[in-house]
């Protein structure tokens, strides 16, 4: 859950409607597939220029899931 609510803060605070922003987790035995749908006009925003404000997010979750003792993916959903 922690790590759901962390990609949901981040794409909260980087789009025009925060409202939109939907974080699904689903979960296995050691990982986790974080699924994030945000409104059209916004998915630009959450990729970012060559896909490096995506990249930053899933290094971020590497990080906090690796100190939870598990893995996560994140996956941009369109």
């Amino acid at each position: 859950m922690p790590l759901k609510e962390l990609i949901s803060t981040i794409a909260q605070a980087l789009v025009d409607d925060p409202d939109s922003v939907e974080v699904r987790e689903i979960e296995g035995d050691q990982n986790a597939l974080i699924e994030l749908r945000v409104a059209k006009g916004d998915i630009g925003k959450v990729i970012g220029k060559e896909g490096r404000t995506a990249q930053s997010m899933r290094t971020l979750l590497t990080a906090a899931s690796t100190k939870l003792g598990r893995r996560a993916h994140l996956d941009i959903v369109d």
